[in-house]
């Protein structure tokens, strides 16, 4: 299918080694990295490395960070290129108060009657959609009411997100501290499920483990959500809901390249208590756009900064605005695609580029639900 003249963009590190062959082909190529490191070392070196056997010829690099552009690679072809979500998505498409409810409560994350007829969300053709399955929910004790307060994470079963045994312990903190009392629901994907990920069963284990080894009083208020991945669009439209129904919602990452759950959250115009690193520095401003920790490994800092935003509703109400307004201007699809149409213009007009060349179907990473 690929012709000379074409435009080919590989994403990550598994699609490397089809550069060559591609430029054989005749296409200008162009790699994307969503991954690197703020602090280079050996390791990252020589994954660096092995990777430039196969990407000396790619026609340009792009990368979502500049402090993720390897040390050595030639700039002059190297452009930094942020994500982006898309709007229109079941994932961050606008719900109605009733159907958010209905579908929580479907799913079993919500107190209440399950009805089959009005959680509905728009599917990727435009066609009305439906959920139809349950989450794999473990509670001890009633679930939350419409009405609680609810703190959420929704990311991997990934150490890298804080196993997410230390979300638990910095919630524990908040409880034992007298904060304004709430629920916590931490949300990933049912492991069996998710074949390239064999680290998240483990880290589900160990999660479980911990939960149980909580007092009663803790463990009451902390439910752990395995959510059904078969139908994407469906997986989509629960996160939906369930950040859009948070109170606060929480991404405690001990790394993170770019973190599209945060600009999820900033999107549904929700306040967002997340960790001061990667690429969560790009989307949040401390104190202005949300909260940032300083060591995301301290609960006690967490009990702290999650005390305020659950008891000061007008400071969530503002971060949650000014968070949404930051989406607006610099995280949406129009902007993304600008800076492709940009940087193949530069391609383009670079010597050697063949005639016509041209890019189709060029879609925002956030659009396959990266």
């Amino acid at each position: 299918m690929v012709r000379p003249g074409d435009v080919v963009i590989l994403h990550d590190p598994q699609t490397a080694g089809l550069a060559p062959a591609l430029g054989a082909a005749g296409a200008r190529v162009m790699w994307r990295s969503h991954i690197g490191v703020e602090e280079p070392n050996a390791e990252s070196q020589a994954g660096w490395g092995f990777l430039e056997r196969y990407l000396a010829g790619v026609d340009a690099y792009i990368f979502s960070r500049e402090g993720y552009r390897p040390p050595g690679w030639d700039a002059a072809r190297s452009a930094v290129i942020a994500p982006s979500i898309d709007p229109f998505t079941a994932k961050n498409e606008m719900l109605a108060p009733e159907t958010t409810r209905a579908l929580l409560q479907h799913v079993g994350i919500i107190a209440g009657r399950r009805r089959d007829d009005v959680h509905r969300f728009g599917g990727q053709d435009g066609s009305p959609r439906h959920v139809s399955r349950r989450a794999e929910v473990l509670r001890w004790g009633p679930a939350p009411a419409w009405e609680d307060p609810l703190v959420v994470q929704v990311s991997r079963w990934d150490p890298l997100k804080d196993d997410p045994v230390g979300v638990m312990r910095g919630f524990a903190a908040h409880l034992a501290r007298g904060g304004t009392p709430a629920d916590l629901v931490l949300a990933g994907p049912e492991t069996h499920a998710v074949t390239d990920d064999p680290e998240a069963a483990t880290t589900l284990a160990a999660t479980i483990e911990e939960w149980r080894r909580l007092p009663g009083s803790v463990r009451s208020r902390i439910q752990l959500v395995s959510l059904p991945v078969t139908d994407v669009e469906e997986n989509a439209a629960v996160i939906n809901a369930l950040q859009r129904h948070a109170t606060v919602i929480v991404q405690k990452s001990l790394h993170e390249g770019f973190g599209l759950t945060v600009t999820e959250a900033m999107w549904k115009g929700r306040p967002v208590l997340a960790s001061g690193v990667g690429g969560i520095r790009d989307q949040i401003v401390d104190g202005e756009h949300g909260l940032l920790l300083d060591d995301p490994t301290d609960p006690a800092e967490f009990a702290e900064k999650l005390g305020r935003l659950l008891a000061e509703p007008g400071l969530a109400r503002r971060l949650g605005e000014r968070a949404r307004e930051r989406v607006v201007e610099r995280f949406l699809a129009p902007r993304h695609l600008r800076e492709y149409a940009e940087l193949l213009d530069r391609l383009a007009a670079a010597p050697g580029a063949p005639a016509g060349a041209a890019a189709a179907g060029v879609a925002p990473d956030g659009a396959s639900g990266r």
